[in-house]
């Protein structure tokens, strides 16, 4: 489970040496996300939904413990990631879809690191990744050195990299950004995969086609705000004359 309580993040604006004349004071920070709550329930998706800047990435990485919350509190399995962030990480997967591997080592190698990493024991560890490995099609490329593999195949790699510990808890941010149709596929059917074995995922994205494929629970942020925060049955109920796309930008512009 995830608990997100009143989380902010105001970050301070990089000073310029340009001499400017203001009639008024300018702003010195910017609030990334403003007093953010919502809870994530194991075996649902709940899905994070915003146009792009509108605050994402930056509440997911809150939530994963990559940042230090402004304000608010975040648990992870009843775990403060505040008070202690390494048991929290202990717990969760974190996938994007720019994911940073390194390019020298191979799948088989990276994924050995870190299983090594999570201090997954080697009877374990070596069955998980022949598991992850056959499921994700990676046994093509697993010896060849990750610098020469595609982007889709470096986002199966990256796939099995944050499931090797076997997380309770997977956050994906906009993990099928900029990939080819089936590699995209892949993903979605692997998300429905860690929902249906009980696990705790949330899932951003700015695509409409994958909220309807994927959601349980549908939150709705905007300008760091979150402006909507239900179950999809009840936005499909609310929103049933409008498409999809219709009812995200008439939340939007109440927003506003």
């Amino acid at each position: 489970m995830i608990q997100v309580e009143g989380i902010s993040k105001v970050f301070k604006k990089a000073e310029t040496n340009k001499q400017k004349v203001y009639r008024t004071a300018p702003k010195t920070t910017f609030t990334a996300v403003d007093n953010v709550s919502f809870t994530c329930q194991p075996g649902r998706i709940y899905t994070l939904l915003g146009p792009n800047g509108a605050g994402k990435t930056t509440a997911l990485r809150i939530v994963a413990s990559m940042l230090q919350p402004t304000t608010g509190t975040v648990k992870i399995c009843g775990v403060d990631v505040t008070k202690d962030a390494r048991a929290a990480r202990a717990k969760l997967g974190f996938l994007t879809g720019s994911t940073g591997l390194y390019n020298r080592l191979t799948p088989w190698e990276t994924l050995k690191y870190f299983a090594a990493l999570h201090q997954v024991e080697d009877s374990v560890s070596q069955e998980r990744m022949e598991q992850l490995i056959d499921r994700l099609a990676i046994g093509e490329f697993a010896d060849r050195r990750v610098g020469k593999l595609s982007m889709g195949q470096k986002q199966r790699v990256s796939i099995a990299r944050t499931l090797m510990h076997d997380p309770e808890v997977i956050i994906f941010d906009e993990p099928t950004n900029g990939l080819d149709v089936l590699t995209s596929r892949t993903i979605i059917e692997w998300i429905r995969e860690c929902k249906q074995a009980g696990k705790t995922v949330i899932f951003s994205t700015h695509i409409m086609g994958e909220v309807s494929l994927l959601s349980d629970d549908l939150g709705v942020i905007h300008n760091g705000k979150l402006c909507y925060d239900d179950s999809f049955e009840n936005f499909k109920s609310q929103f049933g004359q409008h498409s999809l796309e219709d009812a995200f930008i008439s939340i939007l512009e109440d927003a506003s």
